[in-house]
């Protein structure tokens, strides 16, 4: 488990920090969006360069960028590649199945990993519903482990998940 939270901490604190030479109050830069987070932890790590390839092939960039809250379960470049995708392949996909399995890796709201976890099923963007659950002290959503929880961002919230939901 890497901790993709640590790698927010100086994006965070360098734009917390800012401050505009004629002020003398720092300006604060607003927080990051989902998707700019998910850029950031992956030009640290590598993790999520197929997941925003998904993204962008199936045109949902903006939409996760947008005012949201959501909540995003994502899946690390392990998990597609699993099921044979990376981040050239990934976009071969019809963009409307790709569609469909990248919004069933999101909830709308802002849920934290207490709030998952005080309910049985989630229901997805793409209208289907995963189950939640607890399988020797690991938190599951469908038969993916949840690996990193509460990476916030402006507009909601991202769970690291170790396999790509399949509705």
């Amino acid at each position: 488990m890497k901790p993709y939270r640590m790698l927010l901490l100086p994006l965070l604190v360098l734009g917390l920090g800012a401050c505009d030479d004629d002020a003398t109050e720092p300006v604060l830069e607003p927080e990051p969006t989902l998707v700019e987070v998910a850029v950031a932890v992956n030009e640290e790590t590598g993790e999520f360069s197929t997941l925003i390839a998904a993204l962008v092939a199936a045109d949902l960039v903006d939409a996760l960028a947008g005012p949201g809250p959501l909540t995003v379960f994502a899946p690390t470049d392990a998990a597609f590649a699993a099921l044979g995708l990376d981040a050239t392949s990934v976009a071969a996909l019809p963009k409307e199945d790709l569609t469909n399995i990248l919004l069933y890796h999101v909830v709308s709201g802002r849920l934290r990993a207490t709030d998952v976890l005080a309910v049985n099923q989630l229901s997805m963007l793409n209208s289907g519903t995963t189950t939640i659950g607890l399988r020797e002290d690991v938190a599951y959503i469908n038969d993916s482990a949840i690996i990193q929880t509460d990476v916030e961002a402006r507009n909601g919230v991202i769970h690291v998940i170790d396999a790509v939901l399949l509705p």
